[in-house]
C-alpha cells in the first residue's frame, strides 16, 4: 500500500472520501502529507482541524505510514459497525481468532 492506492482502499472500507486529504493539508480531514526531516523523506498522518493538527504521527516508511493510516480509519469503520468480522462466531470476545485444525 502506498499513497497512490490507500484512498481506493479505505473507500472500499467505507471511510468517507471526502475525510481524506493525500499531499495537502485540509481541516476537517485526515491527513497524509510527504515532509523531509534532515534531507530525508517523511510521511506524517495527522487529523486537521481549525487549522490544528492532532494525532499527529511521522514515519520514515510511506507504506508503514499508509497502512497507519488505514488502521486507524478502518478500526473506526469497525467501532461505528460498518466493516466486521464475515464470520461473528470465528473471532471470541478477546479479539483473538480462534485456531481451526
Amino acid at each position: 500500500m502506498n499513497t497512490e492506492s490507500v484512498l481506493g482502499w479505505l473507500v472500499a472500507m467505507g471511510v468517507p472520501e471526502e475525510l481524506v486529504s493525500l499531499g495537502v493539508e485540509a481541516d476537517d480531514a485526515w491527513c497524509l502529507i510527504r515532509d523531509e526531516v534532515d534531507g530525508a523523506p517523511a510521511w506524517e498522518v495527522f487529523w486537521r482541524e481549525q487549522g490544528n493538527r492532532y494525532d499527529w504521527a511521522r514515519f520514515s516508511n510511506e507504506q508503514v505510514a499508509c497502512f497507519y493510516l488505514f488502521g486507524r480509519l478502518t478500526w473506526t469503520q469497525a467501532l461505528r459497525g460498518v466493516v466486521g468480522p464475515v464470520d461473528v462466531t470465528s473471532t471470541p470476545p478477546k479479539g483473538t481468532p480462534a485456531h481451526r485444525a
